[in-house]
């Protein structure tokens, strides 16, 4: 069973299809800041937009302006019918709750929303619809399993390696703990197999606020895509308003409690890279450079490896901001294959010094290696791994 979670920054994408201004007012002071919210002034315009724009996760529509139609033409259509639709009303009566039971709706709001918790009801229904989508559509890529040959000698040999290991551990653990402040192993939710969730382990080698400081980074991204606009640079070509961010423009959508442009917003969301790693990173402690540079931070990966959650081959595990940009057709069988310490990208590139990887290249050796793994791969990839861990690249 596939195991998704959102990350806890991840913000709901909403369509509120309501004209009357009290009420969409109403509706941003109670949850402008939990969703992603896009105002939507018609029903026609809703199913045009679900037709010609992204896919909202939810459509809370009112009673009145045409939502039991709504909900009939969005479950007609394939592409929609898992969609969750909230009806509103300004009285709810039994009669009406049968009704939009009877067309498959997912629930019923006063218009107010004085009742119920509604960040709670979208929460389920959003996970229950990309559980039931990945179970229909995706169930055969991602069903990963791992062969028993594999499962076997990732216990023997990451088993006896722990035991062998076990004083530099320690003695790692205690220069880490003089280097710099912080805990010694640092925890991190990655992405693996079939998109199952976990804790990967590593050797604490950056200060304790990196991850705020990578927002201010993104200049320096080794996978930064050169021709990519900048923020400035993306407003090019639209409306005053749009470039303004006003209240004019003709597709405003509400985010961190402003108005802002959804062409602008789609258009650096689609610019951006899906992998993050830096030279000279200014993250990195004294003792963590070496660390990296020996590979040595990556030792406690061999709990990992020991409990099941990779394998010692395989696809590396990615960070929940890097894997939610890899779930297109294209890129899924990425994450059909084991997830591992070591893979097939790492010593194909990595190992002999190159710095030319692209972000597209990275992703097909990823491919290659989920859909041809097999006994003598790994242990051509392992035996090619050790002249790999003494990297040339200062990252």
């Amino acid at each position: 069973m596939m195991n998704y979670e959102y990350p806890n920054t991840y913000k709901k994408k909403i369509f509120l299809v309501e004209n009357s201004p009290e009420r969409v007012v109403d509706f941003l002071k109670k949850f402008g800041e939990d969703l992603q919210v896009k105002v939507v002034n018609s029903s026609e315009e809703a199913l045009e937009l679900l037709k010609t724009s992204y896919s909202p996760d939810a459509v809370i529509i009112s009673k009145y302006m045409g939502g039991l139609k709504f909900l009939e033409q969005v479950r007609s259509n394939a592409w929609t019918k898992t969609l969750p639709v909230i009806i509103t009303a300004q009285e709810i009566t039994s009669g009406l709750i049968r009704e939009v039971v009877s067309q498959k709706g997912d629930d019923v709001f006063p218009s107010d929303f004085s009742n119920g918790d509604l960040l709670v009801r979208l929460d389920y229904f959003i996970k229950r619809r990309h559980y039931v989508a990945m179970q229909q559509t995706k169930s055969a890529t991602l069903d990963v399993k791992i062969p028993w040959w594999k499962r076997t000698f990732d216990v023997l040999s990451t088993g006896t390696a722990i035991f062998l290991l076990s004083p530099l551990l320690i003695l790692v653990a205690i220069l880490i703990k003089l280097d710099s402040k912080g805990p010694i192993v640092y925890k991190s939710k990655r992405v693996g197999a079939g998109y199952r969730i976990f804790d990967l382990y590593k050797f604490r080698t950056m200060r304790t606020d990196a991850d705020q400081l990578i927002k201010n980074m993104e200049s320096l991204n080794m996978y930064a895509k050169k021709d990519a606009p900048t923020s400035r640079q993306a407003g090019a070509g639209y409306c005053d308003s749009c470039k303004a961010a006003g209240t004019d423009c003709q597709q405003p959508m509400y985010l961190d409690g402003k108005v802002v442009c959804e062409k602008q917003y789609l258009h650096e969301k689609n610019n951006k890279v899906a992998f993050m790693k830096f030279q000279n990173d200014p993250r990195i402690t004294r003792l963590g450079k070496f660390l990296r540079n020996t590979s040595i931070d990556e030792l406690p990966q061999l709990f990992n490896i020991f409990m099941g959650d990779i394998s010692l081959v395989g696809n590396r595990p990615l960070p929940l901001y890097e894997a939610e940009k890899l779930t297109t057709d294209d890129y899924i069988y990425r994450f059909a294959g084991p997830g591992g310490l070591t893979g097939l990208w790492q010593v194909t590139k990595r190992g002999k010094g190159k710095k030319d990887m692209t972000e597209e290249e990275r992703i097909q050796l990823d491919i290659e290696y989920a859909k041809n793994f097999s006994f003598k791969m790994d242990m051509m990839i392992i035996l090619k791994t050790f002249p790999a861990l003494l990297q040339s690249e200062n990252v």
